[in-house]
């Protein structure tokens, strides 16, 4: 799908955000991380003007994105779609058959311990293997989740992204989450903003798409989604764009 910048701003947006590489840019580690204040300012400005219509949607945990927003508390789905929660603050879980899982990540921290460069992270419900800081062992990589996650059966599934191979429960994903967060209030009636940048994103940007809404791709690679922006800067610098029209009075984010 060709790309285009971008869209007309309107008063009847729902934003759905990404965090990694869309909000912020990647670190070597996923806890080397850090949110600093102008963001947060800007996603206050931006729950102000959207009416609350802001959340978040990561493949992180509920329970990490609160950690890195704090002391805000948005709206969010965490660990693609399989937790979330609503603007009334209900957590709703999918729960897989965890101790399968916890077998699984034994026999993932053995892997790690053997090939320096990967790193497992534990979300509680899904488990991914990070090989950013050791490309080559990319193939290692997704065949060793490969074989973990044909074990443990249908109730979970492998998903990969940006340098990360995913254990994850079936059935759920950052689509779900967006279908599941505009059938209720703030977003219910709006007009859904997805901006994501990784594959983990498609199922999103498809959902989006068909309920006529904007899906914004962040960086390059192929896409389902119809709008284009460079990086993690231009996402804030855009979203800080929308807050300064939709609310003249807001102070303009430094680029």
């Amino acid at each position: 799908m060709t790309m285009r910048r971008m869209p007309p701003f309107a008063g009847d947006w729902a934003f759905f955000l990404d965090v990694d590489g869309t909000l912020l840019e990647y670190a070597p580690q996923p806890g080397e991380v850090r949110v600093g204040s102008e963001l947060l300012e800007l996603l206050e400005r931006l729950r102000a003007v959207a009416g609350g219509a802001v959340a978040l949607i990561s493949g992180r945990s509920v329970q990490d994105i609160d950690a890195l927003f704090a002391p805000l508390a948005f709206p969010v789905a965490g660990q693609h779609g399989t937790e979330r929660r609503g603007a009334d603050g209900t957590i709703r879980r999918h729960a897989p058959p965890l101790e399968k899982l916890g077998h699984a990540a034994a026999d993932l921290v053995q892997l790690t311990a053997a090939h320096a460069g990967l790193v497992l992270e534990n979300k509680g419900m899904a488990l991914a293997l990070h090989y950013r800081q050791a490309p080559a062992l990319r193939l290692i990589a997704e065949r060793e989740m490969r074989a973990i996650a044909s074990a443990l059966g249908d109730a979970f599934e492998l998903q990969t992204g940006k340098f990360v191979v995913e254990i994850k429960p079936s059935g759920k994903d950052k689509g779900s989450a967006i279908a599941e967060f505009t059938a209720e209030e703030p977003f219910a009636g709006r007009r859904p903003v997805f901006i994501g940048d990784d594959l983990t994103d498609e199922p999103g940007f498809d959902v989006v798409n068909r309920m006529g809404g904007h899906a914004v791709k962040v960086g390059a690679g192929i896409t389902r989604a119809r709008w284009h922006l460079s990086d993690a800067a231009a996402v804030r610098r855009w979203l800080a764009s929308y807050a300064q029209q939709l609310d003249p009075h807001a102070t303009r984010m430094p680029g």
